[in-house]
């Protein structure tokens, strides 16, 4: 590869959840190694115009698209859109998620459904759609640091990343060898909802690496996972080594 050339020049990838947070992280870096983008948002709509701007800014291409990614007929059809706007997609990454609060005690079967339907099922659909529509590919999930661990206060988000972490090795296997099929699991990256920035400082210092990550680093992540042709079926955990201290108990 030349000095400077972009690795991703004419491609066209669809980010869900991308108008925020980590899913704008990787929008940017994806646009700028040269790849069109479809920015799905839910509700984040001027969120979405303006990281559809920036991409352009760039000299990009970009389009938002809104879809309810728990409503059938939205879910089934976005994968298409986003190929109609941009043409045949080659990346997708599923980046969309929800994040209830619930412990063992707490967690119902409507928070267990919902988790599922988000964080599960819908990467496994738009997953069969992208692959329906290309013969070669990259599908790039997002899980968590502690699919190595648990999550004592976000069972139901947990859990449905477990299902994710599991399915992205059987799409890989299932849709080798044309579609690489990888997964990310981010640690101590951006506060959750209701925390603020000291609360992941603090967790910062127990890591072995003693600090947090940004979303820069998932999005290089992301990037090396799209451009490797020797790379599916696997999970890179940037997360400082969280998963190290999860996985021992």
């Amino acid at each position: 590869m030349a000095v400077g050339e972009r690795r991703l020049e004419g491609t066209s990838a669809l980010v869900t959840g991308a108008a925020r947070r980590i899913g704008r992280a990787i929008s940017l870096a994806l646009a700028r190694e040269g790849a069109n983008v479809a920015v799905h948002y839910g509700s984040s709509e001027k969120e979405a115009a303006v990281l559809v701007a920036e991409i352009e800014g760039l000299g990009g291409r970009a389009v938002a698209i809104r879809a309810d990614l728990s409503d059938s007929s939205d879910l089934d059809g976005l994968v298409g859109r986003a190929g109609e706007e941009l043409g045949k997609l080659e990346i997708l990454v599923n980046n969309a998620s929800i994040f209830p609060i619930d412990t063992l005690e707490t967690i119902d079967l409507e928070s267990l459904e919902r988790s599922a339907e988000i964080n599960a099922w819908a990467p496994l659909a738009l997953t069969r759609a992208f692959a329906a529509q290309t013969e070669r590919g990259h599908v790039v999930n997002l899980l968590d640091s502690r699919v190595s661990g648990f999550d004592r206060t976000h069972v139901a988000y947990i859990l449905s990343k477990h299902v994710l972490s599991v399915l992205t090795r059987i799409c890989a296997l299932e849709l080798a060898p044309g579609i690489a099929v990888n997964g990310i699991a981010p640690g101590l990256i951006l506060p959750p909802p209701g925390k603020d920035e000291d609360y992941v400082d603090r967790l910062a210092r127990t890591l072995p690496l003693e600090r947090r990550g940004a979303p820069e680093d998932i999005a290089a992540a992301a990037i090396f996972l799209v451009t490797s042709e020797f790379v599916t079926g696997e999970t890179i955990y940037v997360d400082g080594g969280r998963h190290l201290r999860e996985s021992a108990g």
